[in-house]
């Protein structure tokens, strides 16, 4: 009797107990909440930021990164935060300036500092990588590159952040690193998750997308062909990301970004005129004086070089698509091709296989044409859209697009023309246009195991990748994690 009256007693008191230990806890964190609310300050988040500024060749931008300090299961939702346009161009272009270097980055690095909480600045790591326009100017003047460098590192050194260093990535890097990103910005390469991504589903990861990048300098084609075997040793990267093995084929065209092949077009064309070039590739009406000295200051440009009796010319704009595509396919050498199938100038290009996204100035350009909706917007139509957009007289175009930059306005029936004539060398056609998608950012926050993969082209970097698909800053590895 006394054993049941003692047993009784015991599981009052345990049940008393644990009521008493659930109604502390609730307390503590009622009080939590309350502290924080008669405060005015939301509960501190254990969350790391990383910093990564891309140095394009036209211009540079800031993006700031944060995701969990802690992870579960070794994964962690990553999300850009912020962006941060620099104001001027890119970073060669201060190769003869240097003293403004540290001017042009402190409005952006002020931003950084305010959005990311004063107690992280030291534990936050920054991380400049630089693309076509700094690999141009390397390949023009070895030392003022690396005197560039050098002075954006003493700049970004004075800030209370982690800098992790600045440098110039190559071309291939570049195109791996963009295809790698718009498949991880889709969830290509992990298994489909669910139950708040707990339990892998059975059917794994999905075909990759290829990935077209379309720069000032440069322009990369990234993607995995249907025949595995890639005929061209140095277009081939093997990489074993989350567990499968992939074999990609890459290649990034210098001088061929849209701003350095306007330049070898007007070079190539000012050829055997008296200083006035009638170009099909500007509006009718459209005037504009450059001086030649500036055109040919690109090693893009040297293979036109010769003495002109001029040093200025004139454009005079005549508005024709056909023509203009005529012009520009000349950039493109197709009469030889040491392999079964080229792109133009001797390069390896496998057919074309599966979805493609197209970000950068892809995006861009036909987001300013409208051309971006998928289930409207076939070949034929860009074609079309071109021929009636170049043919515009300039002085319409002003008016309608009055709050569009003059220099920006004035390229576009250029830009788009080189587009397609680009995507058609890449032996793209009426019936694959349909897998090209034209993307601007991915608003999409996907789980990412953040530690060590295997990862092209010599170093093992544990590491993060962007959140813009709209920028090569997604390009960037950071040794965040």
């Amino acid at each position: 009797m006394e054993d049941r009256k003692e047993s009784e007693l015991k599981s009052f008191c345990s049940r008393n107990i644990l009521i008493i230990l659930g109604f502390s806890c609730i307390m503590a964190v009622v009080a939590l909440i309350a502290v924080g609310l008669t405060q005015n300050k939301p509960l501190p988040e254990n969350v790391k930021y990383g910093i990564v500024l891309d140095a394009g060749s036209s211009h540079t931008s800031l993006y700031i990164y944060k995701w969990p300090a802690e992870k579960e299961n070794d994964t962690g939702v990553v999300n850009q935060i912020e962006e941060c346009k620099l104001k001027g161009p890119g970073i060669s272009r201060y190769a003869h300036k240097l003293s403004e270097i540290d001017i042009y980055l402190t409005e952006c690095m002020i931003r950084a500092s305010q959005v990311i909480p004063k107690s992280q600045h030291e534990e936050t790591p920054v991380y400049l990588g630089a693309t076509a326009g700094m690999r141009l100017l390397r390949i023009e003047d070895a030392q003022l590159a690396d005197k560039v460098l050098a002075a954006v590192t003493k700049s970004l050194s004075n800030y209370h952040f982690d800098f992790q260093g600045a440098r110039i990535i190559t071309g291939q890097e570049e195109g791996a690193y963009g295809w790698i990103t718009i498949n991880y910005l889709l969830g290509k390469f992990i298994q489909k998750l669910n139950w708040l991504y707990l339990r892998s589903d059975e059917n794994g990861a999905q075909e990759t997308f290829g990935a077209l990048d379309l720069g000032g300098a440069s322009t990369q084609i990234t993607f995995v062909p249907q025949n595995k075997n890639i005929e061209s040793p140095r277009n081939a990267l093997h990489f074993r990301l989350y567990g499968r093995d992939y074999s990609v084929y890459t290649h990034s065209f210098l001088c061929y970004g849209k701003d350095q092949a306007l330049r070898q077009k007007l070079a190539k064309d000012i050829r055997g005129t008296d200083g006035i070039l009638r170009d099909p590739c500007f509006h009718p009406g459209y005037e504009t004086v450059m001086n030649v000295s500036d055109l040919y200051s690109s090693p893009c440009t040297r293979r036109f070089a010769m003495i002109h009796p001029f040093s200025q010319f004139q454009i005079q704009g005549t508005g024709n698509y056909r023509q203009c595509q005529r012009s520009i396919l000349e950039l493109f050498n197709t009469s030889y091709c040491p392999y079964s199938q080229c792109s133009f100038n001797g390069i390896f290009l496998p057919p074309p296989h599966g979805d493609f996204g197209a970000f950068s100035a892809y995006y861009y350009v036909m987001d300013f044409l409208n051309l971006t909706l998928e289930e409207t917007t076939s070949q034929e139509k860009v074609i079309d859209t071109m021929e009636k957009f170049c043919s515009q007289p300039w002085e319409e175009l002003k008016t309608y697009f009055g709050d569009v930059k003059e220099k920006y306005l004035s390229e576009y029936c250029f830009s788009g023309t080189y587009i397609l004539s680009l995507l058609s060398s890449y032996h793209f056609t009426a019936d694959s246009w349909k897998n090209i998608h034209f993307m601007g950012k991915i608003c999409l926050p996907c789980p990412l195991p953040l530690g060590s993969h295997s990862l092209p082209p010599s170093e093992s970097l544990v590491c993060h990748l962007g959140i813009s698909s709209s920028s090569p800053a997604s390009v960037l590895f950071l040794r965040f994690c």
